[in-house]
């Protein structure tokens, strides 16, 4: 992680993470047209780089509890607007589940590991 800390793109108070031309470079620059999003917070974070996306050709998943908003009708908006424009909407379980495809695969052994271990085990915390 620290690596991976230090590689990261620093933004200046850009709200639209796409609109950040460093940042859309990065993105660009894997290759890949399937996006995971989540941020800090779904109404301002996240909504505005996943419907960017989404009109660059991007496909966008929005991993709902992976941020919040100040309030429910912030989030509730956040979504529906989202969704209006082509986002799929996920959740950590779904997406992980998605990812495993297969529990009994090695990759899925791996991935019930993280949903146990760092999700499912701290819900009630």
């Amino acid at each position: 992680v620290p690596e991976a800390f230090e590689k990261r793109v620093q933004r200046a108070g850009v709200v639209d993470a796409m609109k950040d031309p460093d940042f859309a470079a990065a993105v660009k620059a894997t290759g890949r047209k399937n996006l995971i999003i989540a941020g800090i917070t779904t109404d301002v974070c996240v909504v505005y780089p996943a419907i960017t996306s989404v009109l660059e050709g991007y496909n966008v998943q929005v991993v709902v509890d992976g941020s919040g908003s100040p309030s429910k009708i912030a989030d509730d908006t956040a979504l529906r607007r989202m969704e209006s424009h082509g986002v799929t909407l996920t959740t950590t379980n779904q997406l992980i589940a998605e990812l495993a495809q297969d529990w009994s695969s090695e990759h899925g052994q791996k991935l019930m590991q993280v949903l146990f271990e760092e999700i499912l085990s701290k819900l009630h915390e």
